[in-house]
């Protein structure tokens, strides 16, 4: 995700997504523990964008 998707959109939209890749991270982290990880680049990308979805979260006005 780029940060121009991200900063588009809104604050709730931003923590959904946060909550999403959190529980997709969780998931990676399993799969690398059972071995099962096929892609494993795929759990650098998901926390490199959670950290940009969060700086997005802190830039935003607060309401």
């Amino acid at each position: 995700m780029k940060m121009s998707e991200i900063n588009d959109m809104t604050s709730d939209q931003l923590g959904d997504e946060i909550v999403k890749l959190k529980k997709e991270q969780l998931n990676l982290r399993f799969q690398q523990a059972s071995g099962q990880l096929e892609n494993a680049s795929r759990i650098r990308e998901v926390r490199r964008t959670i950290a940009r979805l969060k700086t997005a979260q802190q830039a935003q006005p607060s309401a």
